[in-house]
């Protein structure tokens, strides 16, 4: 079996605990994760934003190198892309 996708995996073994996601625009946010699994190789989880109250899904691309990110926003105009995660911190308990 291939290899998981590190960002994925990292994700994965943080949730449920929050995460800071940094995107390939260099744009970071904090998630709360639900739902993070893996089908074989294919990464998939749904997520929560600490800045607004959209819907976030999380998904691998289809050639496994790359975690991608929808947002739907509060108003149901359907799904936008948000971008690509690039960076996978653990947030720290002040």
């Amino acid at each position: 079996m291939a290899e998981l996708n590190p960002i994925a995996k990292r994700m994965h073994n943080i949730s449920p605990d929050p995460v800071e996601l940094t995107f390939d625009d260099g744009t970071n946010s904090v998630f709360t994760l639900s739902g993070a699994e893996f089908f074989q190789q294919e990464f998939q989880a749904e997520g929560t934003c600490s800045n607004d109250d959209a819907e976030y899904r999380f998904i691998s691309s289809s050639d496994n190198e790359s975690v991608l990110v929808g947002r739907k926003g509060p108003d149901d105009s359907g799904w936008t892309n948000v971008g690509t995660v690039v960076e996978v911190h653990k947030v720290e308990n002040e």
